[in-house]
């Protein structure tokens, strides 16, 4: 007997396994059901969002944004 722990999708009809499985056709296997909670994905932070669109901008934004809002832009 060999023991094998495998990932799959109940569909509201079949078990489809997440990846082929390795059996002949027509063998009989025996199933134990575990219910795994879906896998959340990773939150950024807005640091990192922002580091990530690499915007372009004046360099002394954060000294004079000010100037910058309430100018016209024109620091």
């Amino acid at each position: 007997m060999v023991l094998k722990t495998i990932e799959a999708v109940y569909d509201g009809q079949v078990i489809r396994p997440d990846l082929p499985l390795k059996l002949e056709p027509n063998t009989r296997i025996r199933i134990t059901v575990t219910t795994v909670k879906p896998a959340r994905a990773k939150k950024n932070s807005f640091l990192a969002t922002a580091r990530a669109l690499k915007l372009k901008g004046p360099t002394d934004l954060a000294e004079n944004l000010d100037e910058y809002l309430y100018s016209g832009g024109k620091a």
